[in-house]
């Protein structure tokens, strides 16, 4: 099968719905063959089944593509680490790893408790950094080798770890997180001919749709172009998945309807130094000023 990720192993986590399932088909269809993680657990994180990512993979077989399911949970060492060793076995290696697994549980923050603060931490931010941990290390060993990989780390943001959103305080800080370890993976990985980028979508899904209903709801007309689609977000992640992206690391996109954007994060805006210590008074009358030439901050999704 040719397309721009003709022969690449991929790997995609939550992909059993969603964007994940969109990204596990779109890079099928340019050719990758694909390993599809779910845990098939509900909105909220609970239950579980292994149909969800059987059926992608299903789909991507009847389409003459190749695929195998994981259902693995990678929030866990073991389970990231049989992530990696699935594609490994059923392929012979790993050269794209796409992030996406989360959950929400959404409240309020004086009615969130800490099993559902952690909880929502463990999905998303956890569930980045071991994956990503195991596949680094694969990739090293490969390098060290002498088999340098082109690899690459495609990381789910949110627009809520970028600007906040009213009722989602642990999503909002795990995706935050995510963003740093993006960041962070990128500077260090590039040695070992790894790229580490990540995606914060718009789109409709389990884990949208009940907080934007109208905004995400379908067009009426089938032949309309329906914006939050889930597959508009793929195009995006399969070309940041592929090698045609050399040299594209460390950056975050925003992606929703037929919107691509590069954000732009925490930069030094006004500054002033004294160059000796400020009395509180002063350091308030200087902050004050400065605040008067900085650009405002995006509004918080939800705020009044």
């Amino acid at each position: 099968m040719n397309g721009v990720c003709a022969g690449r192993v991929v790997a995609v986590t939550g992909a059993g719905r969603g964007l994940g399932r969109a990204h596990a088909l779109a890079f099928a269809a340019e050719g990758a063959r694909v390993v599809v993680n779910d845990l098939g657990v509900r909105p909220d994180g609970e239950g579980g089944s292994a149909d969800p990512a059987q059926r992608v993979v299903e789909e991507i077989r009847a389409g003459g593509g190749q695929a195998v399911a994981h259902a693995g949970d990678i929030a866990t060492v073991d389970g990231a680490d049989s992530l990696v060793a699935t594609a490994l076995d059923a392929f012979g290696g790993l050269d794209t790893l796409v992030n996406n697994a989360g959950f929400v549980r959404d409240r309020m923050l004086v009615n969130l408790d800490q099993a559902d603060w952690e909880a929502v931490l463990r999905v998303h931010l956890t569930g980045h950094f071991l994956p990503l941990r195991s596949a680094a290390a694969h990739w090293r060993t490969e390098a060290k080798a002498g088999r340098q990989p082109v690899a690459r780390v495609v990381n789910t943001a949110s627009g809520a770890g970028l600007a906040g959103s009213v009722g989602q305080s642990g999503y909002s800080a795990a995706k935050a997180g995510i963003v740093g370890l993006t960041l962070v993976a990128a500077a260090e990985l590039g040695r070992y001919g790894v790229q580490v980028n990540a995606v914060a979508p718009a789109a409709r899904t389990r884990m949208t749709e009940h907080v934007f209903a109208e905004t995400m709801a379908a067009p009426a007309d089938p032949t309309a172009f329906d914006a939050m689609a889930p597959g508009n977000v793929s195009p995006l992640v399969v070309w940041l998945g592929s090698a045609a992206c050399a040299g594209v690391t460390g950056r975050v996109f925003a992606a929703e309807a037929g919107r691509i954007t590069v954000m732009e994060g925490w930069r030094p805006g006004p500054t002033v130094d004294k160059g000796a210590r400020w009395t509180p008074a002063e350091a308030g009358a200087a902050a004050t000023r400065l605040l008067a030439s900085a650009e405002p901050p995006q509004p918080v999704y939800g705020a009044e």
